[in-house]
């Protein structure tokens, strides 16, 4: 079972589907016990980062979140909920986040079309099991801030917009891809697969 977090904030409905597309049982909820006892769990995550952090807090789900970071289950976050993870951002003033992720979310600074809107090339940084048979192909990304991790080490993937941009992090049991694996085709699909697989084991 996949427990997709829901706290008012995120694209339920299409990664729910994305999910049973690649032959895995999803469950959109808000209660604990049910996103404890999962075998994996998807933060996904559309609008800005504060607005998501008062929705977590209020909705308790912010340290259900930690808590279930600390079982060593697989955790992804999508798009705003993989920069969720992240300490801290600069979206409308300055938020604290999950720190699950030492690094700031800060917006694009420079000439080019903000948001960064379109298909990119993923450019793996590091090895992972997100990345079994998948060849560095496009993926679909809607954003106007980026990560920036304070440890490389945390670094998987990135894709040139301008400058290197964080596209995909991992450390431990925790995930993030900021681009929409279930809007980006075959490869997002993949990647999604890989990480339902991890949940398997």
């Amino acid at each position: 079972m996949i427990a997709i977090i829901d706290y008012g904030m995120g694209n339920l409905h299409s990664v729910s589907k994305a999910v049973e597309r690649l032959g895995f049982e999803a469950i959109v909820t808000a209660d604990e016990r049910e996103i404890l006892a999962a075998d994996g769990a998807i933060l996904p995550g559309v609008g800005a980062f504060g607005d998501a952090m008062e929705q977590l807090r209020e909705s308790r789900l912010d340290g259900t979140v930690l808590r279930y970071a600390q079982t060593g289950k697989p955790l992804l976050g999508i798009c705003l909920g993989m920069q969720l993870l992240f300490s801290r951002s600069e979206e409308h003033g300055s938020h604290e986040g999950l720190n699950l992720l030492p690094g700031q979310v800060v917006r694009f600074q420079g000439s080019y079309k903000v948001p960064h809107m379109g298909w990119n090339r993923l450019l793996f940084k590091q090895q992972s099991p997100l990345f079994a048979g998948i060849e560095e192909e496009h993926v679909y990304f809607v954003h106007s801030y980026h990560a920036l991790p304070e440890q490389t080490s945390d670094l998987l993937a990135v894709t040139d917009y301008h400058q290197p941009v964080t596209a995909i992090v991992g450390r431990g049991n925790v995930y993030g891809m900021q681009f929409h694996p279930e809007k980006s085709g075959a490869l997002g699909m993949k990647l999604l697969g890989n990480f339902l697989n991890l949940c398997k084991q």
